[in-house]
C-alpha cells in the first residue's frame, strides 16, 4: 500500500487514473489529500499524452466519506479554517478548467464534500452499489462547498430534497435524478469504466479542449451571448486539421489520425 493517499498513473492508451488511497480514513478528504488530488489533476492537465481522466478509488465500499467533520469543531482559527477551504474552491474550478474530459467511477459511498468532487467530474459512472448524500444537515452543518455544483447537476426540487433532507440516495434513485450517467453491475463497473474512458481517450484532444471550454462557458450566459460565442468556437473548430482529418476520416470508412492541432 502507498503512503500517499492519492495514486496516479497513466495508460497507454492516455488514460489518466487518479485514485484515492487513503482506506484508513475512508478517504476523507483530508488537507493532504485534496493536495494530493490538485498535484495529480494538475499533472494530468499539464501532460500532452493524457486524453482523458478517471478518478476511482481504492476502497470497495466508501468513495470518500467527504471532509473530516472534526475540523468543522476543531479549535483553530476560524479564519484558518475559511482559509483551509480554498482547497476545495480551487480543485472544483481545476477539474472545471482542465480541458480534458473527467469521468468518475462511483464505488462505494459518494458523500459530502466528496459528492461535489464526483459532480465536478463532466461523467459518472456508478456500480449499483454506490449511494450519495449530503448529510451535513444531520450533524448541524450544510454542504454549503458543493451547493452551487448540484444545482447546476439536478433539477432544483431534487437538488432541494438531498441539501434540506439529508437522506441517501441509492445508484438508481442518483440515475432517476440525473446525478449519474450510468448504473452498472459491480462485476461490470470496471469494464465500463474503461470503455467510457477509452471512448473519450480516442476522440480529438484539440477539438475535446474546445468544446469542453464552450460547455463550461456557456453555461450561465444569456442565450444571444451564448449564440455568439458559440457560433466564434465552431469557426475555430474549423480552422484545425483535426477536423479535416476526422471528415475525411469518416468519409474513406477509416480511423481517424487525430494531430491535437
Amino acid at each position: 500500500m502507498s503512503s500517499e493517499p492519492v495514486l496516479y498513473e497513466v495508460s497507454e492508451a492516455g488514460v489518466a487514473t487518479i485514485t484515492l488511497d487513503d482506506p484508513g480514513t475512508r478517504n476523507a478528504l483530508s488537507p493532504e489529500l485534496l493536495s494530493g488530488l490538485i498535484g495529480a489533476f494538475e499533472r494530468a492537465r499539464d501532460d500532452e499524452q493524457v486524453r482523458c481522466v478517471v478518478l476511482a478509488s481504492s476502497h470497495e465500499k466508501t468513495f470518500s466519506s467527504g471532509a473530516n467533520l472534526g475540523g468543522f469543531a476543531g479549535e483553530a482559527p476560524l479564519v484558518q479554517k475559511h482559509f483551509g477551504s480554498d482547497r476545495f474552491v480551487y480543485l472544483f474550478k481545476l477539474i472545471g478548467e482542465l480541458g480534458k474530459p473527467t469521468l468518475c467511477a462511483a464505488r462505494g459511498h459518494v458523500l459530502a464534500g466528496a459528492l461535489g468532487i464526483a459532480l465536478a467530474c463532466d461523467l459518472i459512472v456508478a456500480s449499483e452499489k454506490a449511494s450519495f448524500g449530503t448529510p451535513e444537515i444531520n450533524v448541524g452543518a450544510f454542504p454549503f462547498m458543493i451547493m452551487s455544483l448540484i444545482y447546476r447537476n439536478i433539477p432544483r426540487k431534487k437538488a432541494n430534497e438531498l441539501l434540506l433532507l439529508g437522506e441517501r440516495w441509492n445508484a438508481e434513485q442518483a440515475l432517476a435524478a440525473g446525478l449519474v450517467n450510468k448504473v452498472v453491475p459491480d462485476a461490470e463497473f470496471e469494464a465500463e469504466v474503461l470503455e467510457w474512458a477509452l471512448k473519450l481517450a480516442g476522440s480529438s484532444p484539440v477539438i475535446m479542449r474546445l468544446g469542453k471550454e464552450a460547455m463550461r462557458r456557456q453555461l450561465d450566459m444569456p442565450l444571444d451571448d451564448a449564440l455568439d460565442y458559440l457560433r466564434a468556437q465552431l469557426t475555430l473548430a474549423l480552422s484545425t486539421e483535426d477536423i479535416v482529418e476526422g471528415v475525411s476520416a469518416f468519409f474513406e470508412k477509416r480511423e481517424p489520425q487525430w494531430k491535437g492541432r
